[in-house]
């Protein structure tokens, strides 16, 4: 499955937001990932989390972010949801970036 996920601060406490997407409709399966439109994907889940609790996670490291990115609504695999955290964490310490959006597809983690 080919899946998006988007990490956003918003508002006025600057509290992060992931939005999950994914591609679902079978026609699109042999679609090239560059060739997608954002109206190609669906959304699935979108999970808040404040900036005080981001900022707690951040000072203890990486697997502490992961743990706390996990949700019931939102658990990404291993690999994507420590890529998440370290997205994360950069999105935390920079002053400049707003929004940044990952690109994931399934067929990378199987070993040819």
């Amino acid at each position: 499955m080919r899946q998006k996920y988007i990490i956003s601060q918003e508002g006025s406490q600057h509290d992060f937001k992931i939005r999950e997407y994914a591609i679902i409709d079978k026609n699109l399966r042999n679609v090239a990932s560059s060739l997608l439109r954002q109206e190609d994907y669906e959304f699935l889940c979108e999970e808040t989390y404040s900036h005080a609790h981001i900022e707690r996670s951040v000072s203890q490291g990486r697997d502490a972010v992961v743990d706390v990115l996990r949700t019931p609504n939102l658990f990404p695999i291993r690999p994507y949801v420590v890529k998440l955290a370290e997205q994360v964490m950069v999105l935390f310490d920079s002053a400049e970036n707003e929004s940044v959006e990952l690109f994931f597809d399934d067929t990378d983690l199987v070993a040819s």
